[in-house]
């Protein structure tokens, strides 16, 4: 039963790290990287339950809280990016530096 829930942890990840290999705008980008984290999460969560501690369910708590924090930093710069060159492509970045 714990089984699956690795599975899908390790099948979110890979999507999370196609998502930021193939995509071209910032926003898409930190969606990307939330699926990675919640597959940490979730791998973080099955891990406890099998091994009957919550040491991984607390260290989830965490890094849930990390993720928040990285969102809100993350949409604050994409709505300035914005507003200074009114495009979230990654090709305006690289033009900036």
């Amino acid at each position: 039963m714990i089984e699956k829930y690795f599975f899908i942890a390790i099948l979110m990840f890979v999507i999370g790290l196609v998502g930021i290999l193939k995509r071209q705008n910032l926003i898409m980008l930190f969606i990307s990287s939330e699926i990675l984290l919640n597959a940490a999460n979730l791998a973080l969560i099955a891990a406890s339950k099998m091994h009957q501690d919550l040491n991984g369910q607390v260290f989830a708590l965490f890094v849930i809280g990390v993720a928040a924090c990285e969102v809100a930093v993350g949409v604050a710069l994409c709505v300035l990016w914005y507003r200074k060159k009114g495009t979230l492509e990654l090709k305006s970045l690289k033009e900036e530096v």
